[in-house]
């Protein structure tokens, strides 16, 4: 399966599209993230959210399962003129990268058992972001497949470690059903 899976992601990445703008959800945060520190963008294809955090003065470490998305990632980083660190990892069957990171951020990226890893590679006071498209989605598209959807109120239920600063769920600006949380790690 993951060799499939990375091929999947490789064929899809090797196709133009995709805007370098970050999602709107993380541009909205950007008064509540650090500006200096570590960050971590769990499955960040192409790197437009991790180019953002790189602007802002974080130091990002991109993973992802395709080696083709990390490539361009890469080149964008260079044409920006900002540092990233890129890992390919299969992350339904791989370890995040140690921490601890000041930020966790996922978007669009559902692997249940993820979770319990998060909170362990936070730094004390570390911020947690996440977006997930719930079954609601369903309503108006056919994709993400029931799969790779969160249960409508689900969400909360899966923070293992961590305190929920922000959490909505509903339809989006760009008419996706979102269940979308921050979260922060005790300070000890």
């Amino acid at each position: 399966m993951a060799g499939e899976d990375r091929q999947k992601w490789n064929q899809r990445y090797r196709e133009p599209g995709g805007s370098g703008e970050p999602s709107r959800f993380l541009q909205a945060l950007g008064p509540r993230l650090p500006e200096r520190g570590r960050a971590l963008d769990v499955a960040g294809g192409r790197g437009r959210e991790a180019l953002w955090l790189a602007r802002r003065g974080l130091e990002v470490t991109l993973v992802d399962i395709s080696e083709v998305a990390l490539v361009q990632a890469e080149a964008a980083a260079r044409e920006a003129g900002v540092g990233l660190q890129t890992r390919q990892v299969d992350l339904e069957t791989g370890a995040l990268p140690p921490g601890p990171f000041d930020v966790v951020l996922c978007l669009n990226f559902l692997h249940r058992p993820l979770f319990a890893a998060v909170a362990g590679r936070l730094s004390p006071g570390g911020l947690f972001v996440f977006a997930q498209p719930t079954r609601s989605n369903l309503q108006r598209h056919r994709h993400p497949s029931a799969r790779f959807l969160l249960e409508d109120g689900e969400l909360p239920g899966l923070l293992q470690g961590l305190e929920a600063v922000s959490y909505t769920e509903g339809w989006t600006e760009e008419g996706t059903h979102e269940a979308r949380l921050v979260a922060v790690r005790p300070a000890q």
